[in-house]
């Protein structure tokens, strides 16, 4: 039986059937690849993630996604459909609160600091953030940069229902689902939320960046 996860995959291959890498559907452009992750993200229940400098997908502005698409397109020079990727990306929200899907999501604090987009688009996306602690299956975290660390902080990941982590890098963006190596990540990530604050204490880091823009 194939598992669902790999049917995404499937979908997003060749008319031959072949699957494609992350990769390759780079080369395609935005459109393609951020439809092909909605359809990892649709077929997902729990998901867990890591995002230890910018803000996690799924809670992106269209501000946000715009200038971060645009910071990969200029990067990897790939075509330029940056709203066919901020349409399929921000779809993702559409999600939360159906089919009992559940999302544990670990943000470093400084995914509030760091810069895409400029001021204007940062302040918005902090206040969506501050609005995301009330999503319906969302346990959000944020992780303190002076909080004491149990485990070293790592690359942004995330884990797909407990059979498939993305990791994800400036090169390929490596897929995995060797059971020791999904082991290793889902210990990670237990040991980085020893070190995550949540609700109150979570929202005044959200607040005092805010702040420092002059909301």
């Amino acid at each position: 039986m194939i598992d669902p996860v790999e049917q995404v995959l499937m979908r997003a291959g060749t008319p031959e059937g072949n699957a494609k890498t992350w990769d390759e559907l780079h080369q395609e452009g935005m459109g393609p690849i951020q439809e092909a992750f909605l359809d990892l993200v649709k077929e997902t229940k729990e998901t867990k993630h890591y995002c230890p400098e910018v803000i996690w997908g799924s809670l992106q502005t269209p501000d946000y996604v715009r200038a971060m698409l645009t910071l990969v397109v200029d990067f990897l020079e790939t075509p330029r459909d940056i709203e066919a990727g901020v349409k399929a990306r921000t779809a993702r929200a559409e999600l939360f609160g159906k089919d009992g899907r559940t999302y544990k999501t670990l943000l470093g604090e400084q995914a509030l600091r760091c810069n895409i987009g400029g001021s204007d688009v940062m302040r918005g996306q902090l206040l969506h953030v501050l609005e995301s602690f009330a999503l319906p299956g969302v346990t959000l975290g944020i992780v303190p940069s002076r909080a004491r660390l149990h485990v070293f902080p790592g690359n942004s990941f995330g884990i797909f229902d407990g059979k498939r982590v993305e990791v994800e890098l400036f090169g390929e963006s490596p897929t995995l689902t060797d059971d020791s190596q999904i082991r290793s990540y889902e210990k990670a990530f237990g040991l980085l939320e020893r070190s995550a604050v949540y609700g109150e204490d979570a929202k005044a880091l959200v607040r005092a960046e805010l702040a420092a823009l002059g909301a």
